[in-house]
């Protein structure tokens, strides 16, 4: 195992490592004087070290204030932060040859990265540091760095998707008392694990009033792949090099024919009349929509909504367990000047003390176990109640893989999906899943692909394609 080797690469260089700096240049010793007349030297310049990093206002806040304790303990490195909107707009920048000497990075960008030579392996800089891989931080994030027999960047944070739910709308309590199909509760009263049928029982129940309505799933790649995993079906035909979509498939089909039952029920899912005038995430706030599939860095606007109490569940299982997410990794240019400075900042970076100030912003499930079980994680006077549940769901999460024509990929199916999903009358499941690997496949695979007699890419007028969605829990 990459890890287990990891753990032994440093070894006999930590006795050395013990009392010198990080970088092998530790602070000088001073040297005494032969003159009370000899003038002392000026202090050296710091070597300056840039650090990149994406997010919302309030991570980047985060991840300043990590730099400055960096910049306060260090007398010879000083770090500067950069920061973008978000990673493509990183991916961008290091691609183009513009990037700072450690960078965050998303694995979906981690295979484009080691193909443009962009990264230097963190595997020995960090295990001389004494970066405890193996114990302190998730097997699974780790693994999802590990390339090419080395670990090309240092995990940092996970964010499996998971369901939202509104606890008024969503009263499982009540729900048994009224035999509906309900999640079983362990010994502590916890509910950690529920099936597409009570979840459907769940959105039945909440749209049982008025305008309310139960449940929303995005329209998209990224909405539909937990249930296609879960039912043991394909999104991609290869999870490495993928020349087409998977959703004609038997296993798919099948998988997405049971949840399409539920979500293409207009009594439980909003109305193309709310949808015009709100996106999910609003209706959610409002209390006018019981659940929604999200990623953590929803929890910090849910708190902030007036009125609304908001637990989270993992999302339903089919057959086996399973999500969708991404894992975030901190890099090491492969042009940088100062490596041995910017596998400081790093090692600093994932320590307890530095991953747990990020952490307390509620946006983020940290890859380091030690701060994803403590409260700066898991605050257990905020809500959600169980955000016990985004670290369980690491172990069951597929990330997707690397697609340099992704915004055409999405482009060329995404019409077909929301016939899929929300086109009113009956639905030819077999005909519509053909369509979307064919029109995949245009992208994918587009030196294979022949003409269609006719494009499968037009929607009915009525699909809401015009309506917005959250960009919370939307397909890239």
């Amino acid at each position: 195992m990459l890890l287990r080797r990891l753990s032994l690469t440093g070894c006999a260089l930590m006795m050395a490592l013990a009392t010198a700096a990080c970088t092998g240049d530790g602070e000088p010793e001073s040297q005494p004087t032969t003159s009370p007349t000899t003038s002392a030297k000026p202090p050296a310049k710091p070597r300056e070290v840039t650090f990149g990093a994406y997010g919302s206002e309030e991570e980047v806040a985060a991840f300043q204030s990590v730099v400055d304790s960096f910049n306060a303990a260090s007398s010879t490195r000083k770090v500067t932060l950069k920061s973008w909107p978000d990673h493509e707009s990183a991916l961008e920048d290091v691609l183009a040859g513009n990037a700072p000497d450690a960078f965050l990075t998303s694995r979906i960008d981690l295979d484009q990265l080691v193909d443009a030579d962009a990264l230097q392996p963190v595997s020995l800089l960090l295990d001389e540091r004494g970066v405890d891989f193996g114990d302190r931080f998730s097997r699974d994030a780790v693994d999802a760095f590990a390339m090419d027999d080395e670990l090309q960047c240092m995990a940092y944070s996970v964010s499996p998707m998971v369901v939202y739910y509104n606890t008024q709308m969503v009263d499982f309590d009540k729900m048994e008392r009224r035999d509906y199909d309900v999640p079983t509760a362990d010994s502590e009263g916890n509910r950690d694990r529920w099936t597409l049928a009570e979840f459907g029982a769940a959105a039945q129940f909440a749209s049982r009033r008025g305008d309310k309505r139960g449940v929303w799933i995005d329209p998209t790649l990224q909405g539909l792949a937990p249930f296609i995993y879960s039912g043991d079906g394909e999104v991609f035909d290869d999870d490495r090099e993928p020349t087409s979509l998977s959703f004609f498939d038997d296993n798919t089909r099948e998988a997405l024919s049971e949840t399409l039952a539920i979500l293409r029920d207009p009594t439980i899912t909003p109305t193309n009349a709310q949808l015009a005038r709100a996106t999910p995430v609003q209706l959610f706030k409002r209390g006018e929509l019981a659940m929604i599939a999200g990623f953590r860095n929803l929890v910090p606007e849910l708190r902030d909504a007036d009125d609304l109490d908001f637990d989270v569940l993992p999302m339903p299982t089919l057959d086996t367990r399973a999500t969708v997410g991404d894992v975030s990794g901190l890099c090491l240019s492969s042009d940088s000047q100062v490596q041995g400075d910017a596998a400081d900042f790093i090692a600093y970076a994932v320590s307890d003390a530095a991953i747990a100030t990020v952490a307390s912003t509620g946006y983020i499930v940290p890859a380091n176990t030690e701060v994803a079980a403590s409260e700066d994680f898991l605050a257990p006077t905020l809500e959600p109640e169980h955000s016990g549940v985004f670290n369980a769901g690491i172990r069951y999460m597929e990330v997707p893989p690397f697609i340099d024509r992704r915004d055409e990929l999405v482009e060329a199916v995404t019409p077909l999906l929301e016939r899929l999903v929300t086109a009113p009358g009956v639905l030819d499941l077999d005909l519509v899943t053909e369509q979307i690997d064919q029109a995949s496949q245009t992208i994918l695979s587009p030196e294979e692909t022949e003409s269609p007699s006719e494009s499968p890419s037009e929607s009915p007028s009525e699909s809401p394609s015009e309506s917005p969605s959250p960009s919370e829990s939307s397909s890239e």
